[in-house]
């Protein structure tokens, strides 16, 4: 499995989790909270400049990792276009696009380790319900390495359909994309289960 923080050492690797996680949650509540189409677009700047401090190669990463988001931004344009509702519409797309890339900013510059480290903290208090913390932070790894290689997977099944048809793969890579889900959750499984399960 792949890891989504990146290998370029930017100023924000060095920030705590805790710090990076905390200013995410109140900047993606401001966002919700703007209505001005100014406010929006400074957000967006703001987001942008931000991957511009990590350099051409960071910020080119970081501009590929918000490529499955065009197709919601597409859909939700073309909506709102239909139904006239261009002004908020515009906003939305603001609001998703800067959300999802400040989320992806905090994911690339902080290791999964001290991401599972806080939320086990977090969810501390969980316990008392019986809940276990770890098994909630070892979720939320999982899903968030599973990401790229779910990306990856369907890049690799779109290109065999390509070779051997000269139609469009569209809703028919679903169901080999889902089998092949449904077998690296079963190998991941395995693999927990043989190192003592999630404990």
């Amino acid at each position: 499995m792949l890891t989504l923080t990146s290998p370029v050492e930017t100023w924000a690797h060095r920030l705590p989790a805790g710090l990076k996680l905390g200013l995410l949650a109140l900047a993606t509540t401001a966002l919700f909270l703007m209505a001005r189409p100014e406010a929006l677009g400074l957000a967006a700047l703001v987001t942008a400049a931000l991957y511009a401090t990590g350099g051409a190669r960071f910020a080119a990463t970081g501009a590929r990792l918000l490529r499955p988001l065009w197709p919601f931004l597409v859909i939700v344009g073309l909506w709102h276009l239909w139904t006239g509702a261009l002004a908020e519409g515009a906003a939305i797309l603001a609001r998703m696009l800067t959300a999802v890339a400040l989320a992806n900013f905090v994911t690339m510059t902080t290791r999964l380790t001290d991401m599972i480290e806080v939320v086990q903290r977090i969810a501390r208090p969980l316990a008392f319900f019986g809940l276990s913390p770890r098994r909630l932070a070892l979720a939320m790894a999982l899903v968030i390495r599973f990401i790229p290689v779910m990306l990856e997977r369907m890049d690799q099944i779109a290109q065999s359909w390509r070779a051997r048809s000269p139609r469009r793969p569209r809703w028919r890579v679903l169901v080999p994309a889902t089998l092949a889900a449904l077998d690296d959750a079963d190998r991941a499984a395995e693999a927990l289960r043989a190192r003592g399960g999630a404990g």
